[in-house]
């Protein structure tokens, strides 16, 4: 059965038990005898629909309606009226005061089930594209729309959002010695009171990051700062969070580090993907965590791949996940390509029964060339258009 509530207001008691009994085939029914009895059910559990009878004792249902209007937690509930045939006066008044529908006594039940459905219906549809569109705009928020070009290196950013997605970061900042100082992250959780609260802590962290840069920012320490803002901030309570913290200096051609909790990342040349193993514990666990950094060093015709585990995870056709073992198979294969992050997401894409990712998904590839005269970046992301 739907698990959608229904609210009938209705004080003839025959009537009441009736709709409910109709009603409650397809969704969960409560029931209210007056207007004052359903702001209290109301205030309880908030309906998904109200069908409710115009005159009744207390307060009838324009009153209703009007309370609801006033209220900006109740203001959207969509709202049928049940009227007499010939209440003309009740139908205009319902309409300025913004009723969703009317249904006529005497009605055929039949055609009340098939109304209230596909208001049901239609509001879920408004909802969930609602939800797609903030998401994207949230995600979006959260991912440069530039990338630094700088010779030796070919950078290329994918992205994708989804509506169920917590929400991932990627941002960077050109230190004043010609570093870059890149930041990649994920909190946890899902749809879109956790999307918004993922974008208003991410940005959060971005602005805190920022503030701490200097002309030699650690990693490791960072890191650190990061964990103490989740567990001093009341806010930010059973928060969790992973995040790959890098320091690049492209004319030593250097990567310092530190990884807690996140993905672990690839290096990659033509002949083999190699998983980078150093990691700490995620975010917002313990106090006690303690992070170290590392440096590796990219040799020419070497990229290193950073991704979130909305890649990882991704199923694949034999009921697994993609997991590390096959990102490393599908980013090596992806190597020679032209715009090789998006060749790793398109065969993760291709190796999957789902036709998109559940979760939002960011690959960050970097490639060190042979030649000092390459600087080339790509940013991969959807348009308006495709959210």
């Amino acid at each position: 059965m739907d698990e959608r509530l229904i609210l009938v207001v209705e004080d003839d008691a025959t009537l009441r038990e009736l709709l409910s009994y109709r009603l409650e085939t397809h969704c969960t029914v409560v029931t209210a005898v007056d207007g004052v009895d359903a702001l209290e059910k109301i205030e309880a559990r908030r309906p998904d629909l109200i069908v409710s009878d115009v005159m009744m004792p207390r307060m009838d249902g324009f009153t209703l309606l009007d309370e609801l209007q006033k209220q900006k937690d109740t203001r959207a509930i969509p709202f049928i009226f049940l009227t007499a045939r010939t209440d003309e006066d009740a139908r205009l008044t319902g309409m300025r005061l913004g009723v969703d529908d009317f249904i006529t006594k005497p009605f055929d039940m039949k055609q009340l089930v098939s109304r209230t459905k596909r208001l049901l219906e239609r509001v879920e549809v408004f909802s969930n594209r609602l939800d797609t569109q903030l998401g994207h705009d949230f995600s979006q928020r959260l991912m440069p729309t530039t990338l630094p070009k700088v010779s030796s290196y070919e950078l290329f950013v994918r992205y994708e959002p989804s509506q169920q997605g917590g929400g991932d970061l990627l941002d960077w900042h050109q230190l004043d010695d010609g570093r870059y100082f890149v930041a990649i992250g994920d909190v946890m959780g899902k749809g879109l009171q956790a999307k918004f609260y993922a974008y208003s802590f991410l940005s959060y962290v971005r602005a805190s990051l920022r503030a701490r840069l200097t002309d030699t920012p650690r990693p490791a320490d960072m890191m650190a700062h990061i964990n103490t803002l989740l567990l001093s901030d009341q806010v930010l309570t059973d928060t969790f969070a992973s995040f790959l913290l890098l320091v690049w200096n492209p004319d030593a051609h250097t990567i310092t580090f530190a990884n807690a909790g996140h993905c672990r990342p690839l290096l990659v040349d033509a002949d083999a993907a190699h998983l980078v193993t150093d990691s700490d514990l995620i975010l917002g666990l313990t106090d006690e965590a303690t992070f170290e950094q590392h440096t590796l060093e990219l040799e020419p015709n070497t990229a290193f791949v950073a991704y979130t585990d909305g890649l990882l995870e991704q199923p694949t056709a034999d009921g697994d996940t993609l997991g590390e073992d096959g990102i490393r198979r599908l980013a090596q294969n992806a190597f020679s390509a032209h715009l090789p992050a998006d060749a790793l997401w398109e065969a993760a894409l291709d190796a999957s029964p789902a036709s998109t990712y559940n979760d939002d998904t960011l690959i960050f590839w970097l490639t060190r060339t042979a030649d000092p005269s390459t600087a080339f970046t790509h940013v991969s992301a959807p348009t308006d258009a495709e959210a």
